[in-house]
Formats: structure tokens, sequence, C-alpha cells
């Protein structure tokens, strides 16, 4: 019993022993395990080792338990003592193992601690090695990029040199010609009194300038007064003057332009030589003999104009000095203004009284629509030999002219057939209504202006008959007054005659506006004009319009026209258009913190582009190659040879290997030339204009918070030149008010008034091409301006934005209406998220009818609308729609004044108010918009595309 008693202890000891030895060999095993263990494993090992200890000492417990049961009945109290300080000695045990274990777990955290400090500094290292290795990118980009500046910068644009003036010292003597009727400019026209930088100053000679023949009517003093008054030109400086106009007033008589005029020619000799800077010879002087009445004379016929460039209506054969003298249209008795329109305006064009001295321009012209009027010709005439014997037969005196018998036959074979549409040709005048006449080869006018407006008016072409002695006469003021009366009405105008001398022809391209036959064509005429096409009779009418309104609606038309043929001709540019000078007000700006960058903004897009500096668009580039490339040009579109734009929409483009070879300058490719997408892409503007940016102009009124919110909303912005902001509240923000820091300049100017119109003002703080006209409770992310400025870029010259609108016809009451619904075709794009050219700007401030912006200011409303109606008219073009949005109001903001039902009430009757200031409705539909190329198209995994979200 002792012996097996012992054996157990035996057994027990070695079983401590081994388990002291075993806690020992995982204390060390955890220790060299710690290092390389990961937390989850250790934690793991730890659960592991606990629950391994609970069992042994429950197993322990047990046989212990059995040991003290054997031995209460034993009288061997030492052997009970020994399993008592055995029991001591395993608790000892356990308490180190406990503590070796805390020991431990306490080591483990540590550990762990410093194993996620290390990984954070690792991450913060990884971090800002990205950075600098994105900012050593940048830097290597921004070195190309100015190293390729510098390159530029060593091939400067010439600027122009000063202003250079002639003196009284600067006089030159010409040779003369060996008569003064084979007069030229290069010899009978001093151009060194004209400097190509001289800006063309005239000098207008006192109505009381010696003792003039000419007893200068007040009709003439005071428009000629007036059209001066206004001119750029005009200097008070005689010894400077490139240019010494006189003007001569008008003879008439009522027997008709063949009279014998009550002025001598050598009354007319002597004056002219009389004044104080003839110089002997005229040179450098302008002859104005403007036409006001159909019966103007021609009193120069005969005098000794010397060196004198001649400008008047009536022109004999060997009068006329080509390419010298100017035959300039007939001066209207008319003097149009442009006050506004009212709202309930009515066209009644053939009730309207056109003998009135101050009418609306746009009140006086009729609408170029229907095509087709109700008379396919019209012609009212009296044949003028005669005119006032009256025939047996009552027909008008015959001609022995071969052409005039077959032309007197033609008439009656078109009077009685309709087969090619109405005809309206009278060619006698009724008894009550007025004779005019003019030479004795010519038609004769019938009745007033009123009277021949209104049929006018109701035709579609108009037969102009010029007179028929053309080895004589080449322009009469019966021709010109019938002229002007047709491109009035918007009757095209049909002449029978190539000899005839139009006004301006040097300049003016009229086979676009009139239809201009030899007289052999007579017997074709009804076939030829029922074959002309719909568009082209729209076409011809439309630039008959343009003619009318530009050179001959007005005196001051006519004088600024005059002045601006003989600019021309010395291939001197016209003045600047100048910029509108504003109210710039100062603020202070503070640094954007914690900026919230969202899907779309630069900086989630594949790359940032290089840091750009502010860069304005080359200026006046074309100052000479407008007057010399494209003088001719100019004259015959919108709007005019009368100003210089410091840039157009419509300059010409370099092929695209002249960016690479001689003329690199200011390019700057996509990847080099070689493309690319995403970050390559985002880099380079690329396409086929030189790198620019754009300027974005924000209206406000009173709404501080969305304001501030959308100028931050800008911040990192690429491309961006600046901001300007037009502060239309009555009162400037005050010093408390702080603007947001975006990385641009904000400028902010107050216009005098509270007007939508001030959003397409000139404004010189407005620098590029490229303006972005944004409302400021629009919200459009970074990577849609930016695709919107790059599809602008090779639109120049239409509105490109992103909420499409239409007009829609309505059958109910025949007129248009303004629709904003879901389509698929649009006309417009709304400004308050566009792109357009700044050239817009200044037509729409200073070319475009002032009617239209009376319109905008009286409803305040409609100004996106207007903007629209010029940008179409002027090109024929729709706008171009971008992406797929269709809404730009941001989340949050205030309910704008757009929702409202009189607002839709409103731009209904603009629509329809513009029409008829127009003529037409120039608005053009479009059923397509633009996206990204690679928008929608599956690419592989390792390639990017041009925008991540467009």
């Amino acid at each position: 019993m002792v012996l097996n008693h012992n054996k157990d202890l035996s057994w027990m000891k070695i079983a401590a022993a081994n388990i002291s030895i075993s806690c020992s060999n995982v204390g060390r095993e955890f220790k060299r395990f710690l290092v390389s263990a990961k937390p989850s494993r250790l934690a793991f090992i730890f659960l592991l080792i606990l629950l391994l200890f609970h069992f042994i000492t429950s197993h322990l417990n047990s046989q212990l338990g059995q040991l003290y049961s054997k031995t209460d009945s034993s009288p061997d109290t030492s052997y009970r003592l020994r399993d008592l300080k055995h029991i001591d000695e395993l608790k000892r045990i356990k308490r180190s193992i406990s503590n070796e274990l805390r020991n431990l777990e306490s080591k483990r955290n540590r550990m762990q601690d410093e194993i996620l400090l290390q990984q954070e500094r690792q991450m913060s290292f990884e971090q800002t090695v990205k950075k600098a290795e994105a900012e050593v990118e940048l830097l290597k980009r921004r070195i190309i990029q100015l190293k390729t500046e510098q390159k530029e910068v060593e091939k400067p644009k010439m600027a122009a040199p000063a202003r250079l003036l002639a003196s009284e010292e600067s006089n030159i003597v010409l040779t003369p010609p060996t008569m003064h009727y084979k007069c030229q400019m290069h010899n009978c026209f001093d151009y060194s009194r004209c400097s190509l930088t001289s800006q063309f100053p005239v000098y207008v000679y006192s109505e009381n300038t010696g003792n003039s023949p000419f007893d200068v009517t007040s009709f003439v003093k005071e428009s000629t007064r007036i059209a001066f008054s206004a001119s750029h030109y005009l200097t008070n400086d005689p010894n400077t003057a490139c240019l010494y106009v006189a003007v001569l007033g008008e003879v008439e008589t009522i027997a008709g332009a063949n009279a014998k005029p009550g002025i001598s020619t050598d009354s007319i000799s002597n004056w002219l030589r009389s004044l104080p800077y003839w110089r002997g010879d005229g040179r450098n002087h302008l002859l104005m003999y403007f036409s006001h009445h159909s019966t103007t004379q021609n009193p120069l016929l005969g005098a000794n104009t010397g060196r004198a460039i001649v400008a008047q209506t009536n022109f004999e054969r060997n009068q006329f000095r080509p390419s010298f003298d100017i035959v300039v249209p007939f001066l209207p008795s008319v003097r149009t203004t442009i006050p506004p329109l009212p709202r309930d305006a009515e066209s009644d064009f053939e009730n309207k009284d056109f003998t009135n001295y101050d009418q609306k321009l746009e009140d006086i012209l009729p609408p170029m629509i229907p095509a087709m009027r109700d008379y396919t010709l019209s012609f009212q005439g009296q044949w003028a030999t005669d005119y006032n014997q009256e025939a047996d037969d009552g027909l008008p005196p015959r001609s022995d002219s071969e052409f005039h018998t077959l032309l007197l036959e033609n008439i009656n074979l078109m009077t009685e057939s309709k087969i090619h549409g109405t005809f309206f040709l009278q060619i006698q005048c009724s008894e009550e209504r007025f004779v005019t006449p003019g030479y004795s080869s010519e038609w004769s006018l019938c009745g007033t202006a009123s009277d021949r407006l209104s049929v006018l008016s109701r035709s579609t072409f108009v037969l102009l008959l010029p007179a028929e002695d053309h080895s004589v006469l080449l322009s009469t003021s019966i021709f010109m007054t019938r002229l002007s009366e047709a491109l009035q009405s918007g009757a095209i105008p049909v002449i029978l005659g190539t000899h005839v001398l139009m006004p301006l022809h040097e300049f003016i391209s009229w086979e676009k506006a009139a239809i201009i036959l030899p007289q052999a064509r007579v017997t074709e005429l009804p076939f030829l004009l029922s074959n002309i096409p719909h568009p082209e009779v729209i076409s011809l009418r439309r630039q008959g319009r343009f003619l009318y309104e530009t050179y001959f609606s007005s005196q001051a038309q006519v004088v600024e026209a005059l002045l601006a043929a003989v600019r021309t001709r010395l291939q001197i540019p016209p003045m600047p258009v100048a910029d509108v000078m504003s109210d710039v007000v100062p603020h202070s700006s503070y640094p954007v913190e914690n900026h919230e960058v969202s899907p779309g903004d630069a900086e989630t897009e594949f790359g940032m582009p290089p840091v750009e500096e502010a860069t304005s668009s080359p200026r006046f580039t074309r100052n000479y190659t407008s007057v010399t490339l494209d003088s001719r040009e100019v004259w015959n579109k919108i709007p005019g040879p009368f100003h210089l734009y410091p840039f157009t929409p419509n300059d010409r483009l370099l092929p695209t290997d002249a960016q690479f070879i001689g003329s690199s300058n200011g390019f700057r490719p996509i990847g080099g030339g070689e493309g690319g997408t995403g970050k390559v892409y985002q880099e380079s503007l690329g396409g086929n204009s030189q790198w620019e940016q754009f300027t974005i102009v924000m209206l406000t009124y009173k709404r501080e918070e969305v304001l501030l919110q959308a100028v931050e909303r800008l911040i990192g912005l690429p491309h961006l030149n600046k901001i300007v902001v037009v502060w239309n509240s009555p009162e400037p923000p005050g010093p408390e008010l702080h603007w947001p820091d975006i990385g641009a300049l904000v400028v902010v100017v107050h216009p005098e008034k509270n007007s939508l119109n001030n959003r397409f003002v000139p404004w010189s703080e407005v620098e590029t091409e490229a303006v972005l006209s944004i409302d400021d409770d629009a919200h459009l992310r970074h990577d849609e301006i930016l695709f919107g400025f790059r599809v602008w870029r090779e639109s120049r010259d239409r509105v490109v934005g992103f909420p499409g609108r239409f007009h829609a016809w309505d059958p109910r009451s025949g007129g248009w209406a303004y629709n904003s619904n879901h389509t698929c075709e649009l006309s417009m794009v709304l400004t308050g998220a566009a792109f357009f050219h700044k050239y817009y700007m200044y037509l729409y401030t200073n070319w475009m009818p002032a009617a239209v912006r009376a319109i905008v200011d009286e409803y305040m409303n409609c100004e996106d609308i207007a903007m629209n109606f010029l940008v179409s008219h002027i090109t024929r073009k729709p706008p171009v729609k971008v992406t797929s949005r269709w809404t730009f109001r941001c989340p949050g903001c205030p309910v704008a004044l757009s929702q409202s039902q009189e607002h839709f009430e409103e731009r209904h009757r603009c629509i329809n108010q513009f029409v008829k200031i127009f003529g037409y409705m120039p608005l053009v539909y479009t059923q397509f918009r633009v996206d990204s190329i690679l928008f929608k198209t599956r690419l592989p995994h390792d390639k990017q595309k041009c925008f991540k979200f467009i």
C-alpha cells in the first residue's frame, strides 16, 4: 500500500516537472512566435493555452482528490504534509504561468501598437512619396510648358506702330494726269497724308466756306451735321487730315433731271479752287453731292473737279472715273430711329405712312415671310419721253429703241398670262397719280413713295429699268429711288441692264441681293423668276434687307458708308470697337479650407493640367488683313465694315501640319501630337485652335450665399482666366462680404442699372474670346464645363451649352410658342449655362436692334432668347447642346422666377415680338447633341476614356 502510494507521488512529481518543462517550452515558443505572428493567430493560440491549462488543473485536482480519499484513513501524516506542499508548489507554478501569460499579452499589445504605428508611418511615407512624385511630374510639365512659352515669347507678334499723322510739311508734289477725268487713286490721291495707323482723320468744310454756289438745304445740312458729329473720324485740325470733305447740297427742278442746271460749271470750278486746302488740284478731297429728291440734277457735269473724288447719284459715262468716283445711295427722307417696341405692336405694313420724318426702322420694314407674295413681279412707271403728251391710243409714247419695243411687247404678254404667277405691270400712271420725271431715256415714277411701297410690299420681285440710253447715262436719281424702295419693301430687284452703276458697287456684291440680267433676257424673264426656289428667294430678300439697314436706311448710314468706301480703298483699318468700362468693386478673399471634392471635379479626373497663368486672348491680329484679304467680304455680311473687332469667331484655321512645322506657337497638341486618352488627353487642349482660356460671366441679384457657393464650386477649374460677377443689385457689395480664393481672379462689376442685358455687355474685364455665361444658381461639374469648352473651340461661331429649348408653332394662334419640354429637336441653348464668343457681346450691345434690348428690360426676361436669335440670324446655324443634362438648377437653391407661369407667358410674347423685329424666324432646328468621343465605348481594362463621367 505504501509502495503504491510512493509510486503515485513519484508519478505526480514527474507529471508536475513535465508540466513545468512544457510550460517553459511553451513560453519560449510564444516569445519566438510573437514577433512574426499575426494578431488574430496570437489570439487563437492564447485561447488554446487557457483551455489546456484548465484541462490540466482539472485533471490534477481529480487525482489529488482520489489521493486524499485514500490517505484519509492512513495514519501517515507526513505524506499529507508532502501533498500540501506539492499543492502549494502547483499553485505557485500556476501563478507564475498566469503572470508570464499576462506579461506576454502586454508585450504582444505593445508590439501590435508598434506595428500599427510603423504601418501608419509607412503609409504616410508612401503618400508623401506619391505627392512628391506628382509634384515632380507637375514641375516637369510646367518646365516643358515654360520652355514652350519662352519660345513663343522669343517670336512675339508685332505690335501696331504709333499713330502717324500728316502735317502741312508732308505735302508732296504729284505728277498731274493729262486730263482730270483720267484720275485714279494712284495718281490723284496723296497717300503720304494717310498712314495706315493714322485712323483716317477727316476734316469737313464749314457750310459757310467761301462763296458756295450751292444752296445747301436744311435737310441735307442737318443730316450731314448729325452724321459727321457721330463719326469717329472727324478732326478739327485740317493740317493733320487725310481727307477733306465738302458737302455741296443738291440742285433739283420739277422739270426733271434733263433740265438745264441753274448753276454754271465755271462758278463751281472757281469755288472749288477757292477752298483753303484745295492746294491747286483738289487732292484728298471728297465732294459729297447727295440726292434727296428723285428730280435731283447733275450740276458737276462739265465742272473741273481736279483730283477730288466725286460722290453722287447721277453719273454720265464721260463723267464717271472708275475706281475713283463713287456712286452713293439715295439719301432717304425718313430718319429711322429705334425706340422700344410696345407689347401690343401689330404688323400692318400696308397701312403705314412712309412720309413721316421719324419712324422706327422695324416699323417701315415688312416681314420677309412668306417667300412668294401676291405679285410675282411688279412695275410702276411711265415712259419719260413726251410723258406730258397724251397718245391717241391711250398707250404711253413708244421709243424707237429695239429693246424698248421688245420690252413693251413682253410686258403685255406677262400681264395677260397667269402661267408664271400674277404680274402687276403698270406702264402708264393713272390721272390722279403724281408723275416724277427723270431723264428723257428713263421711266418716270408714278405716285408718292407711300403709293409705290404699298404695291412693292406685296411683290416678290420688282422690275428695275435703268436709263435705256446707256451710252450716256450710268446711274440716275430715279433708278436709285426705285432701288432703295425695293430693298426697303423686301421686293427683290430684277435689273434689266448690266450697264447700270450700282451704289457702292466697288464693295457690295449686288448679285447676292438682286437679279441683274442683260436686256436680251427680257423674253425669258417669267420662266427665270418662276424657277427660283423659295430658299433662294428668302436669301436674296434677307441680303437686301441687310444692305438697306446698313447702307440705305438713314442719312447717317449713307455718310458712314461713303467714308468707309474711301477708307477701305486706302486700306486703313476702321476704328476699333470699344469695350465697356465698368465700375469694378474691390473686395477681399479668404482661403478655402477642407473643400469638398465632388465627382467630376478636376481633381477626380485622370490628371490635373499644368498650372496656368491668366492669359488673355490675342487681340487685333487681323488689323490689316480685314481691309485687304477680306475687304469685300466684310461689306456683305453682318455687321458691315464700320468697326474693327479684336477677334471674330470666323478667323481662319491653320492646316494641322502647320502646328508642327513652322507655326507651332500657341498650340498644345495632345501627347505632343501623338494623341492619347485619360491623363494625356486632360493635360492638353489640342484641337485646331491655339491654346486659350475662358472667362466666366455670372449674373447675380440679391442672393450672396448662393453666389458665394457657386464661386467656391469653381475652385481648381483648369483653363479658367477669371470670373466676372455682374452685380445687378442696386447697392454694390459691402466690404464685409468676403469671397473665396479659388485660384483665379474674381472681378465684381456694378452696372448703372439692373438689366438682364448686362449679361452680354462687352465688359473690358472679359479678355478672352471664350465666354461661359452661367447663372449664380447653376450647378455644373468641372468635367461638364471643360468638355463644353472643348466643344466650343470647334464651334466658335455658335452657342454651345447644356439646357436646350425650342420654338414651337402654335396653329391656334398662328404664332410661335416657347417650349421647354423634353424633345428630340431643339433650337435654343439657354445662356444660363452656355459658351459663346465675346464677338457676339459686341453685336448684342452695339448692333442688334435696340428694340430687342428694350423688350428684355420691359419683361426682365428673354435675354437668352435674344442671344440665340442674334447668333442664328448671323450664322444661320443652330446651337450645339452638350451632354445629357437638361436642367441645371442646384439642389437646395431658392425657387427661381423662371418656374412661374407668367415667366413662360412672357417668353411666348418675346419670341413673337423678336420675329417682327428681325423680319422672320431666325432660329434653326437641330436633332443631335454632342458627347465625348469615347462615351459609352467599351475599352480594354488598361485603357482610359476621355472623361470618367461624360
